[in-house]
């Protein structure tokens, strides 16, 4: 065996090697019941996140979110980090919707006509509503219509 094919061989390893690491080390985005973002437990699922805010009398906070979406790891990495936000979060039942995957969750995306990421749709136990931020805002904007969507449910 030539040298030249040697190291076509070793790098070729090597690739793969990485690759496999990489992809085995990547973070857990999803369950299959409940998905991660910013590292809070969300439901996937619109009915089961429906029958526990009736349950919980809590009204319901669904984030519109997909993989590429740079907004939406900004909300990862800041707003859901933030303390005040977290403790907020903490009077809703919180229900993320991939736009990117088929599921349970197309049909309210499309009741909510939520085309693009990042969307945030506040609504009571029985679907009405509240309010909605469409697209990326500020971590005081973000509270403030947490706060609000609490009060008006």
């Amino acid at each position: 065996m030539t040298p030249r094919k040697l190291l076509t061989i070793a790098v070729l390893i090597a690739v793969l090697g990485f690759g496999y690491y990489s992809m085995n080390t990547a973070p857990v985005l999803s369950d299959h019941d409940y998905t991660y973002q910013g590292g809070i437990e969300w439901h996937e699922d619109p009915d089961e996140a429906t029958a526990v805010a009736i349950e919980q009398d809590k009204p319901v906070l669904v984030y519109y979110w997909t993989t590429w979406c740079t907004y939406c790891q900004e909300y990862d990495d800041n707003h859901y980090q933030n303390d005040a936000i977290r403790d907020e979060l903490d009077e809703y039942v919180l229900l993320a919707i991939n736009l990117d995957e088929p599921g349970p969750g197309a049909q309210l995306a499309s009741n909510h006509e939520a085309a693009y990421p990042p969307q945030h749709v506040i609504m009571t136990a029985d679907g009405e509503e509240l309010s909605r931020l469409g697209g990326y805002v500020e971590e005081d904007r973000f509270l403030e219509e947490l706060r609000s969507g609490v009060d008006s449910a």
